[in-house]
């Protein structure tokens, strides 16, 4: 019996947040489009089923004058997921849920990210904790942006998080998932959904994330400001799904030394 045989195969749960399971694994958000029409098409190209976007920078009709997301993105397609983008601290972060939770009629399934500083957007773990606490206390559910800190992700997980969203790399860097250890030891010891937030440049970072055994990904930049977003919206919904399938079907075990891949025992010469 080969090694790869003897390890147990992944199980394959279903995406599920917040009560509701989905079939896309891909999480897109909204902004950096050449406009809405755009926004709109590379949505829907993308196969998507949660759509983000940033409470402070979206006009949802408070500004009637302005275009507005809601001609584009649906609430009745799309699960909406306001987040906390350009808060640096718990409090303006807490204020900018309960913002959203005004606009969209009492909806309470938030995105929180508190950043640092503006050079890295990383994430201000301390204030992150904060704002994350309150949330919740106030009846918010709250996936939660985060580092790559195992301890800190299971931490926030135990204080009532429904999903964790630790950054592969820097907010729109395109670096690629540039810490696979940690993104996979928080995966492995998870008990909710854990979704790369951040860093994917193309479609190999999105394959990569599901390989290590991610429940999804977030990603916003790498198609918008791809060239042809509509058809990168394509290639990373299909990213996803030959990531996840391969995380599945349970990778050979990596070797030193080279393995003929024909069989030579038992043939004649």
């Amino acid at each position: 019996m080969s090694e790869s045989s003897q390890r147990p195969l992944p199980e394959d749960r279903p995406l599920e947040i917040a009560g509701r399971v989905y079939n896309s694994r891909l999480l897109v958000g909204t902004g950096k489009y050449r406009d809405m029409t755009e926004t709109g098409h590379a949505i829907e190209a993308s196969g998507a089923e949660i759509v983000t976007f940033a409470v402070r920078r979206t006009n949802l009709g408070q500004n009637p004058d302005e275009p507005n997301l809601l001609d584009v993105v649906s609430p009745d397609r799309y699960t909406m997921l306001p987040n906390t983008a350009g808060c640096y601290t718990a409090k303006d972060a807490v204020r900018t849920c309960k913002l959203a939770r005004e606009l969209l009629d009492g909806h309470d399934l938030v995105k929180l990210e508190v950043l640092g500083e503006e050079k890295t957007l990383y994430p201000n773990m301390t204030e992150t904790l904060v704002a994350a606490e309150e949330l919740i206390r106030d009846g918010f559910r709250v996936m939660v942006y985060c580092s790559d800190d195992p301890l800190l992700a299971k931490r926030l997980e135990e204080m009532g998080c429904i999903a964790i969203m630790p950054l592969g790399a820097p907010i729109g860097s395109g670096l690629g998932i540039q810490n696979r250890y940690n993104i996979r030891l928080i995966a492995e010891n998870a008990n909710v959904p854990v979704l790369v937030d951040a860093g994917v440049g193309t479609a190999s970072d999105a394959t990569l994330a599901m390989e290590l055994g991610c429940d999804g990904v977030l990603m916003n930049t790498a198609i918008a400001l791809a060239q042809d977003p509509i058809r990168m919206a394509k290639a990373m919904r299909l990213a996803i799904e030959s990531g996840r399938d391969a995380y599945l079907a349970g990778r050979m075990p990596k070797k030193l030394y080279a393995s003929a891949s024909s069989p030579i025992d038992g043939t004649f010469f």
